[in-house]
Formats: structure tokens, sequence, C-alpha cells
């Protein structure tokens, strides 16, 4: 079915990557994302020595090297997933879709700008974040309100909230596991890793908690799969206060002490695979796995640009820009 003539553009929104590799980009990058209070939201006077001070010095080298080890021919994985991602689904749609990034670039405002230059007098903003937390959607809300700001006429807006249980998110999800197991076999354990947020946080009321167990719950039941070979988890852990738990690490750690033998993990709230995928669960986490005396560990690879997701992201445009 083909949208033409709707006066309606995607702005197609991830979190964002370095520009490249190298030290200089990375701190370019974290100190754009870090600055973020729906990120940080301690005071800016205390935030910003340490910040500036001691982790962006201390860590961009690091998280650059890091980079290095999953960077593609084409460029950074997020970037290279959400391209293809972006030019799929304008093919399905026919409308124009741009693709923006919260941080770093091509950015909002450059999104924006070039829907308006098409002649999008109503934008539909795609978060591509499936469980809903003021860490990432509120924060592109948050951005795209200030790129407006200086508009002198704003665009019709509607902001895709979560899809944290669409059928056809879950839908993806199944299909992507069952067709990893059809070419590897089953595992003994499934995990879905989501990235952690501030237990704070939530216990002042973002939602996100709940939307990640909304979705481990729905899979599970999709799949067939008793809770006791399924459970779910919090990666990306960062400083000292306490984060949503159980914690990545420890329980993949935990669960080979148990005598799980092979260990499959899933990111459902990446809508791409990225650092923290490639990185973070594929080499990090399988190392603890291995040497807590796990023997196989797999990373079920993220959606990415394979078509059931291309279709979702389709049918979630669709029932966002009725009327229209």
């Amino acid at each position: 079915m083909s949208e033409k003539n709707n006066n309606y553009g995607v702005l197609l929104v991830n979190l964002g990557t370095p520009d490249e590799a190298s030290p200089a980009a990375v701190k370019r990058f974290l100190s754009e994302f870090l600055h973020d209070q729906r990120v940080v939201d301690m005071s800016r006077w205390l935030w910003c020595p340490i910040l500036h001070g001691v982790i962006l010095p201390i860590r961009s080298p690091k998280v650059a090297k890091l980079y290095q080890s999953v960077w593609m021919d084409e460029g950074s994985p997020l970037m290279v997933y959400s391209r293809r991602q972006q030019r799929q689904l304008a093919e399905v749609l026919q409308v124009p879709v741009e693709l923006g990034m919260t941080y770093g670039n091509p950015s909002l405002a450059s999104g924006l700008e070039s829907l308006k230059q098409q002649g999008c007098h109503k934008v539909l903003v795609l978060p591509l974040y499936p469980q809903y937390s003021q860490t990432t959607t509120a924060a592109v809300f948050d951005k795209v309100a200030k790129v407006l700001k200086s508009h002198p006429e704003i665009p019709e807006l509607r902001l895709v909230h979560n899809y944290f249980d669409h059928p056809e998110y879950i839908g993806a999800l199944a299909e992507s596991v069952t067709e990893f197991w059809d070419s590897h076999g089953k595992p003994d354990y499934l995990l879905c890793s989501y990235h952690g947020i501030p237990k704070r946080y939530a216990d002042n009321g973002d939602p996100y908690p709940q939307h990640c167990n909304g979705t481990t719950a729905l899979l599970a039941e999709k799949l067939g799969l008793p809770r006791e070979q399924m459970s779910m988890s919090y990666q990306s852990i960062f400083g000292r206060e306490e984060w949503l738990k159980p914690y990545t690490e420890q329980t993949i750690s935990e669960l080979a002490q148990k005598g799980i033998k092979r260990l499959d993990v899933m990111c459902p709230a990446f809508s791409v695979d990225c650092l923290e995928t490639l990185e973070e669960i594929a080499e990090q986490c399988r190392e603890t796995f291995i040497e807590a005396g796990g023997k196989e560990f797999n990373l079920i690879p993220c959606l990415n640009d394979n078509p059931a997701h291309i279709a979702m992201m389709a049918q979630l445009v669709r029932q966002n820009t009725q009327g229209w």
C-alpha cells in the first residue's frame, strides 16, 4: 500500500555514535551524551568537573579502543544498521524517512530540516526504543522541542512513546530467536539483557522496568519457554549508585556456576547491534561465562534491518499517522 501524497515524514531516531573510533571523536560524543540531564541528573556544578576532569580524559581512550574492535568497513555498527533501516523503511512506506541521532551526527536538527525541505508539514518521531525511559525517549522529545524553539513554524508532531508489547515487535523477536536456534540448536538458557538505568529513576516513576518485564514475559509466552529456562537482567552499569537489578554480568556468572553449559543472550532494548551488544555482551560477557565454568555462549543478533523488523516499523508508522 503506497503512502504517497501524504505530506508527512518520519524522523527515525537512535541514541548516536562517535563519528570515528578515535579518542577525540569518542570524547566529543560522550561529552554531549553525558551532559544531558535526562541521562545524568546530578547538579551541573557537581557533575561537570567530574565529567571533564576525570571521566572524559580517562574513559575516552579506553572506549575508543572498544569501538575500534567492532568498527565495520562502512563505519560504526549502530550507524550502518540505522542507515539500512532508514533506507528500507522509506522504500516500504514511500514517504520521506530521515535519520536523526539524539547525540552526534546526523543530528535531530538536520533530520527535521531535511523533512521540512521535502515539504513535510507533519512529522512522526519514531525513537527506536521499544521500552520507554526518561533517559532515551524523553531525551528525544526534549531535543526535538529544543531544535524547534528557533523555528517560526513548527510541524505537526506525533511521537511514538513505546512499543514494548507490540505484537509485531514480539513476533519479530521470537522469529529471530527461532531462526537462530534452527541454525545453532537450542541453549540450556535464554537471557534477555536490557540496558540499565539508575534504580532511583524507576523509583521516581520511570516505567522502564515494567516495560522490560512486559517484553520478556510476552516473548517467553511466544516462544513457549518456561521461565526457569529464561530470565532478564540489566547491563551497561555505570558509576557507584544502585542500578536496576539483576546485573547482566553477575547473572551470567551465576548461571554458569549453577551448571548452565550453553547460554544464549539477546538484547531486546537495542534496535541495532552496537558497542553494548557486540563488545560488552559478545566479548566481555562471553569471557565471564567461560571463566565461571560455562561451555558455549552465543549473542543472538539484534533485529537490525531484518524484514520482520522493518515491517513492524512500517506498521508502527501507519498506526501512529492515522488521520494524516
